[in-house]
C-alpha cells in the first residue's frame, strides 16, 4: 500500500471514530496508553487549560523554548488545514507516513482496551498517538493543550509537572456546567499534587483555582496582564516584570494576558527542573511567535485579510477590540466580515460582541455555511445579524469558497474571516500554500 493510500486510510479510520462522539472520562485513554507502554511517563512539561488563549500560550512558550535549542512536543488544536498539525515537534507537523503508522498502532492498542470501558474516541486515539510519538522522538519536554474542560479530558491522563490555566469563561456549558464556577472546577482539576501551577484566571474562577492549589499544597503563580506600551500591525509591546519592554509577535491587546501566563509557565518549568529559558531567549521567542488563524494577517492581492476564530463571546469580544485597535494600520475602506458558525455555539453572544466593534459598524457581512453536521445554516446566521445589528448590510453565500470569492471581490477595505476556526482553516487552505501542510494528493484518497 502506498504512503498516500495509508495516509488516506488513517484519516478515514480517525473519522470513523468520530461516530463515538465526545465522551469525557480518563479510563479509555489510560488503558490505551497502558497498551502502548505508558509512553507519557517518560515525558515532562506543561498541561494548559482555559477557555481562551491556550493556543497562544503554547505558541509563545514553545517559541521561547525553541530559542534555546530545546525540542518541544506541541499539540495545537483544532487543526486548520491538515490533521497533522495536531502533532508537532519543534514547530513542524508530523509527516504523513509517521502519522499513518501512529494511527495504526493506536488502533491496534484500542482493540485491546477492555470492552467494559467502551471504544476509544477519536480524541482519545489522538492523545495516545501524541504521547507515543513524543516518547519515540525523545522530546525534551511537551506543551499539551487540554481539549475540553480538564478534569475528564483525555489529556489529563498525563501530568507533566506544570499545570497552567489561562482564564475561565462560559463555553461548552452543555458539558462543563452552566456557570463560571462549574467550569472553573473542571479546569482547576488539572492541578495535581506535586505540580507547580500558573493561572491568569480572575474573580470566582481564581478563587476556585486557589482553593484547589492550596488543598494539594501546590505553589500557584497568579499573573495579570502587563501594561501595553505599544501596538502595531506586527503585534504589541508590553512591560514584563523581569524582561522590561518586550515585543510580542501576536496581535491583539488580549495577548498581554497570554504572554504573562506563558512567561510564568516558563518560570514554573524552571522551578520544576524541566527547562531553563533565559531572558534573551524569552525576548526572542515572544517576538518571533506565530499562531496561524488567530488574528493572522495575510496580504491577498494588496488587500489585508485577517483570520481569527472568535467562536465564543469572549473570543469575539477580543477580536472586536483588536479590530478597533488595528483599524488605523489596515487597508483603508469599508471592511468586509466573512463569517460562519456552529449551531451549538452561543451565536447571539458572538454576533453581539462583534457588532460592538466600531471597525465593523458599517461593514459588509457575508454569511456562509460549513459542510458539517453541527454547522448553522448561512441564512439562519444572517437572520441573527439582522436582528442583533439592525441596519447591517448582510449577504448570504452558502458555499464557503464562493463566499470567500465574493468577500474578496466586493471588498474595498480589509476582509475579516471569523466566527469559526473551521471556516478559518478552510479559508487559510485556499489562500496559503504552506509546504509543511501539503497532504498527499486528493486523488490518492
Amino acid at each position: 500500500m502506498t504512503t498516500e493510500a495509508e495516509y488516506a486510510a488513517a484519516l478515514q479510520a480517525l473519522a470513523d471514530r468520530g461516530r463515538f462522539g465526545i465522551r469525557l472520562g480518563l479510563g479509555r485513554t489510560r488503558a490505551l496508553l497502558r497498551e502502548l507502554g505508558d509512553p507519557q511517563r517518560s515525558i515532562r512539561g506543561a498541561l494548559v487549560a482555559g477557555t481562551n488563549g491556550k493556543g497562544s500560550v503554547l505558541a509563545l512558550a514553545a517559541s521561547a523554548l525553541r530559542a534555546v535549542g530545546l525540542r518541544v512536543g506541541e499539540t495545537p488544536k483544532p487543526h486548520l488545514v491538515s490533521y497533522r498539525e495536531r502533532l508537532q515537534i519543534g514547530g513542524r507537523p508530523v509527516d504523513a507516513s509517521t502519522f499513518a503508522r501512529l494511527v495504526g498502532e493506536a488502533l491496534a492498542a484500542a482493540d485491546r482496551v477492555p470492552h467494559r470501558l467502551g471504544p476509544p474516541t477519536e480524541f482519545e486515539l489522538l492523545t495516545a498517538m501524541v504521547f507515543h510519538w513524543f516518547a519515540e522522538e525523545r522530546v525534551d519536554l511537551a506543551l499539551v493543550e487540554v481539549g475540553l474542560g480538564g478534569r475528564l479530558d483525555a489529556t489529563h491522563a498525563w501530568d507533566g509537572g506544570v499545570a497552567a490555566i489561562t482564564n475561565v469563561d462560559l463555553d461548552h456549558t452543555d458539558r462543563l456546567g452552566p456557570t463560571i464556577g462549574h467550569i472553573a472546577r473542571e479546569k482547576a482539576a488539572i492541578i495535581e499534587r506535586g505540580d507547580i501551577a500558573v493561572t491568569g484566571a480572575t474573580g470566582e474562577a481564581l478563587a476556585i483555582v486557589r482553593r484547589r492549589a492550596a488543598r494539594l499544597n501546590v505553589p500557584l503563580a497568579v499573573v495579570e496582564p502587563p501594561p501595553i506600551t505599544g501596538m502595531s500591525l506586527d503585534g504589541i509591546e508590553v512591560e514584563l516584570p523581569r524582561l522590561g519592554r518586550t515585543h510580542v509577535g501576536l496581535r491583539g491587546r488580549h495577548q498581554a494576558a497570554n504572554v504573562a501566563v506563558a512567561d510564568a509557565l516558563l518560570d514554573a518549568l524552571e522551578a520544576a527542573g524541566i527547562a531553563d529559558v533565559p531572558v534573551a531567549a524569552r525576548r526572542d521567542g515572544y517576538e518571533t511567535a506565530r499562531w496561524p488563524g488567530r488574528l493572522e494577517l495575510l496580504s491577498i492581492e494588496g488587500r489585508d485579510v485577517l483570520l481569527d476564530g472568535a467562536h465564543n463571546p469572549a473570543g469575539a469580544a477580543a477580536l472586536a477590540t483588536a479590530l478597533d485597535d488595528l483599524r488605523p494600520f489596515l487597508t483603508p475602506g469599508r471592511p468586509t466580515l466573512l463569517t460562519a458558525s456552529m449551531a451549538d455555539k452561543d451565536v447571539d453572544g458572538v454576533v453581539g460582541a462583534l457588532a460592538l466593534s466600531g471597525a465593523l459598524r458599517e461593514a459588509r457581512i457575508v454569511t456562509t455555511h460549513l459542510d458539517m453536521p453541527r454547522a448553522l445554516a448561512a441564512q439562519a446566521l444572517a437572520e441573527r445579524w439582522r436582528a442583533l445589528a439592525p441596519g447591517s448590510s448582510v449577504e448570504v453565500v452558502a458555499e464557503p469558497a464562493a463566499a470567500l470569492e465574493s468577500a474578496l471581490r466586493g471588498a474595498d477595505g480589509p476582509v475579516v474571516v471569523a466566527g469559526s476556526l473551521y471556516l478559518v482553516g478552510l479559508v487559510r487552505g485556499l489562500l496559503v500554500d504552506d509546504p509543511l501542510l501539503r497532504d498527499p494528493p486528493l486523488s490518492a484518497r
